[in-house]
């Protein structure tokens, strides 16, 4: 097939022999870790950008969210502008326009600047992911999509995991800033290989539904910005959260309304008509919001509570990287082949929800391997689930659709994870609240415990310091409670995605058999 008959583009691969272009592989994988790792190292460095631009807590997420709401807009229109553009074309520019970006807000002098570059950085940033996972599936023969997903999982889950340690490990030993500069090495390795190596394609020209581009994008940012802004800003009884809620469901009732039937729609709705396709995209978001809903308030659990510093915790992240990137390769080279891939994925959601558990069952009084174990037992997981989930998914769906299939699966992604850190932490304030009442009516200060705790230490639940101690113990046990129940709630939701495995069918390179999406 022509590059020109195909907007896709053409496989990436050798000329010869159907080996594999390992420079290729290396420059595509580097290119997803350019975006996923920048969506958690930024996270370490916020105190500093705030202190630096003088910005309150409410101006400073928006150096967050500007970015991941960009990305999320944009990021299901990489297979209508893989056609328009050509494959090559869109990958060399959303590199080079990252790398840009990046510098620019690494010397970014104002707030305003930076929201305006890190919204840059989403924008391009949201075509590596699939663009990256969709050049990998053509790079290898469907019987080896488990070591092209275990390659792709090292960057896209192993990265963010470890994200929040080298983000730390910049900031304190150099600047906020370096945490934006250590793009440009990266995307300057792997936007030379690209353009040596990937092979020339040709775009074609298509039609863009301009109504439908926008209802898309309205539901989908307002979505996001609901996400990522509804805890601070109290959820709905902010009028702004309100009015973004509001907005997402009138534009999403639109679209589908009005634009399912177009003859040239901006995202190819039908692909979820592939029950694979569409019951690994609500496995792969419940994932999400199991692992990264866990993963976000772990920071807040071991300074706040425990008190370790920013570097320690952000160390307690590398055991749990390890264990990931191990999971991914031992799953896509070993187990791949020889287990049906839904009892892989089982045994993922097991491990993660056995990781949520132990973490979970935790006290104050625990030391670093005591918090590492279920990182590294949750990490385990990660490659069980990812690598069989992403073969699942593809399975079915023909080469000329990867590119749209990759983006929607990549939106789901991102999303699940961020529904799963918004509901985790709105979980842990209403747990939290629950607790403290609960914890509140038993200890007054006429009750026996608190004056056998006060005893000790020569004070009185009537003194003004004996009162504060007793309020200060009250509210960490209260927050410790709290936490423990929203790990184990994570648990019980890892635990819950089990049967939607087995109503998908075992992939045709694993022995199955399959209808092709065309």
């Amino acid at each position: 097939m022509s590059a020109a008959a195909d907007p896709a583009g053409p496989p990436a691969q050798g000329t010869t022999g159907g080996q594999v272009r390992v420079a290729i592989v290396v420059a595509v994988v580097l290119s997803a870790v350019l975006e996923v790792l920048d969506s958690t190292i930024v996270n370490v460095a916020i105190p500093h950008i705030k202190a630096a631009f003088g910005a309150t807590n409410v101006q400073i997420t928006w150096v967050l969210t500007s970015y991941i709401v960009a990305a999320v807009v944009v990021m299901p229109l990489t297979g209508l502008l893989a056609r328009r553009l050509g494959r090559r074309r869109l990958l060399l520019t959303a590199v080079g326009g990252f790398a840009l970006m990046s510098a620019a807000c690494g010397l970014a002098t104002s707030l305003e600047g930076m929201v305006v570059f890190r919204m840059g950085q989403g924008l391009f940033g949201a075509f590596l992911i699939p663009l990256s996972q969709a050049i990998l599936f053509d790079a290898f023969p469907k019987e080896k999509r488990g070591q092209a997903m275990a390659l792709f999982g090292l960057g896209v889950v192993v990265a963010p995991v470890l994200g929040p340690t080298l983000g730390a490990l910049l900031t304190e030993y150099f600047s906020w800033r370096m945490v934006f500069f250590v793009n440009l090495p990266v995307a300057g390795l792997a936007l030379s290989v690209l353009a040596a190596q990937l092979p020339h394609d040709e775009g074609q020209p298509a039609p863009i539904d301009w109504p439908g581009l926008i209802l898309m994008a309205a539901a989908i940012g307002a979505l996001q910005f609901t996400l990522d802004q509804g805890a601070e800003r109290d959820w709905f009884e902010s009028p702004l959260v309100q009015a973004s809620v509001a907005a997402s469901a009138w534009a999403a009732f639109a679209f589908l309304l009005l634009r399912f039937d177009h003859p040239a729609p901006v995202i190819d709705l039908s692909l979820f008509k592939d029950r694979n396709f569409a019951l690994a995209n609500v496995v792969m978001a419940g994932f999400a919001v199991a692992m990264f809903g866990g993963i976000a308030i772990l920071p807040l659990f071991v300074q706040g509570l425990i008190g370790y510093p920013v570097m320690l915790a952000g160390y307690l992240f590398i055991p749990r990287g390890l264990a990931a990137g191990f999971s991914m390769v031992i799953t896509g080279s070993v187990l791949s082949r020889r287990f049906d891939p839904r009892l892989l994925a089982t045994v993922g959601l097991a491990l993660t929800a056995a990781g949520n558990w132990l973490t979970g069952r935790l006290t104050l009084e625990v030391g670093f391997w005591d918090l590492a174990l279920p990182g590294v037992v949750a990490g385990l997981g990660m490659g069980l689930v990812f690598v069989p989930m992403s073969t699942m998914a593809f399975d079915s769906i023909s080469r000329e659709r990867q590119t749209e299939a990759s983006g929607l699966y990549g939106v789901t992604r991102q999303l699940g994870s961020s529904i799963g850190i918004a509901v985790v932490g709105a979980l842990l304030t209403h747990a939290t609240g629950v607790a403290t009442a609960r914890l509140g009516e038993n200890v007054t200060p006429y009750s026996e415990a608190a004056r056998a705790y006060l005893q000790p230490l020569g004070l009185s639940p009537e003194s003004a310091q004996g009162a504060a101690m007793i309020e200060q113990v009250l509210a960490t046990q209260a927050s410790l409670q709290g936490f423990l129940f929203v790990f184990d709630l994570l648990a019980i939701q890892s635990i819950a995605l089990v049967p939607l495995l087995w109503l998908m069918h075992r992939p045709k390179a694993a022995g199955g058999e399959g209808p092709a999406v065309h």
